[in-house]
Parts: structure tokens; C-alpha cells; sequence
């Protein structure tokens, strides 16, 4: 299974139905003038939306003609014949390579998508597409846009210009204004399964089977995060992690003294970039204890099931569940701006009490 990350629809892996979806628009030619792709990061929307404006405007064998395109998006009487990009002509190659005027990325600058980025794109679509068939932007992390951005892209919604589509991407509906998910299609991009991810990076990243296995199941569904993991030597981190904080031999994480937990707890907030990978590590990890109770099979962290087989026998399913209860609250806190360091003080202390 060789998967280029941007390329043709070949390249989104466990995503059928959405890919059906797309194809049978494409086949059609009954193609929307907003498309809103919903899902967690890393299952394939991205580049779902970047193979689906190729195909809209691939030069290869079988492709439409301009003038199918020279009404309004949404109305193309025959449509295009091709369903799949050829990544080849020079259309795909100016978009795989970033550099097709006609095709629009808007992302978050820093943590929003601000009313300026929303401004200068209805500027552009004020102006006929230099030369693509249609006109495709692509609005990444949509959920990102604060208040003024989302109201302003509402109006180019309710007037959409002739011969343009955008394609909305967030992890879910909720995040976004109802009058904006109203006047898109949806499509849902579901979690990739473990079994998927752990082929990709035996095959694709030359990953080791056992290692590969480990990082799927740590990845929660998303094929970036998995690459992510794989190529920063997660393993060794999470090992680390378990080690330093104890959580790998029961009896010392209670007997450290307060202040060396406080100092673990101060030191992790302090690593912003990998605070969230740290607490689904130690969540996988007192997961992986209860499970272990009842079928080895199914942990994670199969590489230390010994280990987690002789925690399970000194710890109650009901005390790891608070546990992990914990976690799931300091990441819901974090999340929502609490005090991280704050936060994961208290976490610490409520992890090591009768473990």
C-alpha cells in the first residue's frame, strides 16, 4: 500500500463512503457550491478536498470541457466525466505542487481564521478564476473562525459566486455556525480503524509490526497523527514518561514525596507541544491495566503487557476507572484554559493516591 499524502483520492485510506460520495458527485456533475468535510484530524479530509479540485479541473483523457463550468457553481448540465484525478496533467501537477492560482487555501493564523483572511478571499471572488473550470477553496479548521470571519463567509454562502465552490473542513458540526453547516453538504470522514494505520506504517514507513501496532492504537483514528508518532520516536517518550512518573512500578508514584510530584507536574505543563500526547499516553496506559484484567489481547501497549499484567493484579478496575475519570477532566480543563500547571498538580495527586 504506497500512499502519497497529497495526491489522488488513492491516498485517503478507510474512508469509502465519503470517497462515494465525492465520486458520485463527480460522475454526475452535480456538484455542490459548499461541501463541508467534518472529522478528526488526520482522517483524509485534507487531501480529499485537494483530490476532489483536481478532479474538478484535471486536463487528463475524459475530462469536461470550460464551458461545463462557465455557469454557476452547482449547475453544470453534463458535469465532468472524471471521477479520479490523473495527478499527472498540468492542472494537477500546479495544484499538487500549491501553485494553481484558482485554488485557495485559507487556514488558521495562529489559533483563528480571522476576519482580514475572509475579507481578502471575497475580494478574489469578485474576479473571474484566471484559469481553472472551477474555482475551489479550501477553508481548513473552519471551527477556527472567530465570530466577524464566520459571519462574513456566511454572505459569500447565500451568494455564491458563478464557476467557484469552497470546501469547509472541521472536526464537527457543533463548532460551526448552524447557518453555515445549513448551506453546505456534509460529508462525515470517519476514524481510521487500527488495522489500517498499522498496515500504512508497516508498509509505507518501514516501521517494525509490533511498534506499528502500538502507534495505531495510540493514534485515535488519524493517519497524520501516526506519522507524527512514528518519525519522533514516541516509544522512548512514552517510556520516559512512564518511568519518571512512576506509573510504571506501583507503590513509588504514592511514596515520592509531594514536591517531586508537583515538579513533574510543573515540568509537563511546561511542554505545551506534547502536553495533550503525554496525558493519552498515561490515560492509554491505566486503560491498558483494566483491560488487561480481562483479555491481554486488546491493550495498547502490548510491549509491556507483563508489566501492566502485574498492575492489574494490585489495583481495582473501579479505582483505575476514577483514574482515568481524572484525566479526561484535567484534558477537558486544559482545553478550555484552565491553568495547566494548575491543573495537572491536582491530576498528579489524585493519580498517586492508592496506586
Amino acid at each position: 500500500m504506497t500512499i502519497n499524502f497529497v495526491s489522488g483520492f488513492e491516498s485517503i485510506i478507510d474512508q469509502k463512503r465519503p470517497l462515494q460520495l465525492l465520486t458520485t458527485l463527480l460522475k454526475k456533475g452535480t456538484i455542490p457550491h459548499a461541501l463541508l468535510f467534518t472529522g478528526i484530524d488526520g482522517a483524509g479530509k485534507h487531501n480529499a478536498a485537494i483530490a476532489f479540485a483536481m478532479a474538478c479541473n484535471c486536463l487528463g483523457k475524459g475530462s469536461a470541457s470550460k464551458e461545463q463550468y462557465a455557469g454557476n457553481a452547482g449547475n453544470y448540465p453534463e458535469g465532468p466525466s472524471v471521477s479520479e484525478p490523473c495527478c499527472i496533467c498540468r492542472s494537477c501537477r500546479k495544484i499538487l505542487s500549491h501553485n494553481h492560482p484558482d485554488i485557495l487555501h485559507i487556514e488558521p493564523t495562529g489559533a483563528i481564521i480571522k476576519i482580514a483572511q475572509i475579507r481578502s478571499l471575497c475580494h478574489t471572488l469578485t474576479m473571474k478564476p484566471f484559469e481553472a473550470r472551477l474555482r475551489v477553496v479550501v477553508i481548513s479548521r473552519a471551527q477556527a473562525m472567530n465570530p466577524e470571519a464566520a459571519n462574513a463567509l456566511l454572505k459569500v454562502l447565500e451568494e455564491p459566486p458563478a464557476s467557484t465552490m469552497l470546501i469547509l473542513t472541521a472536526e464537527q458540526t457543533s463548532d460551526l455556525l448552524p447557518t453555515i453547516v445549513s448551506r453546505c453538504q456534509q460529508i462525515r470522514f470517519n476514524p481510521i480503524s487500527r488495522k489500517s494505520i498499522a498496515l500504512y506504517l508497516t508498509s509505507d514507513q518501514k516501521i517494525p509490526p509490533d511498534q506499528a501496532a502500538i502507534i495505531a492504537g495510540m493514534a485515535r483514528g488519524s493517519l497524520s497523527r501516526a506519522r507524527s508518532m512514528s518519525k519522533t520516536g514516541w516509544i522512548d517518550h512514552r517510556n520516559r514518561l512512564l518511568s519518571t512518573s512512576g506509573l510504571d512500578n506501583p507503590g513509588t508514584l504514592p511514596a515520592k514525596p509531594i514536591n517531586v510530584l508537583l515538579a513533574f507536574a510543573e515540568n509537563l505543563s511546561k511542554q505545551k507541544d506534547t502536553l495533550p500526547d503525554a496525558l493519552e499516553i498515561i490515560k492509554s496506559w491505566l486503560r491498558d491495566i483494566v483491560v488487561c484484567q480481562y483479555n491481554t489481547k486488546k491493550v495498547i501497549n502490548a510491549d509491556m503487557t507483563a508489566t501492566l499484567k502485574k498492575i492489574s493484579e494490585k489495583i481495582s478496575p473501579e479505582l483505575l476507572l476514577q483514574k482515568i475519570m481524572a484525566i479526561q477532566r484535567t484534558q477537558r480543563n486544559i482545553e478550555s484554559n484552565a491553568n495547566p500547571r494548575l491543573s495537572l498538580e491536582l491530576l498528579m495527586l489524585q493519580l498517586a493516591e492508592k496506586y
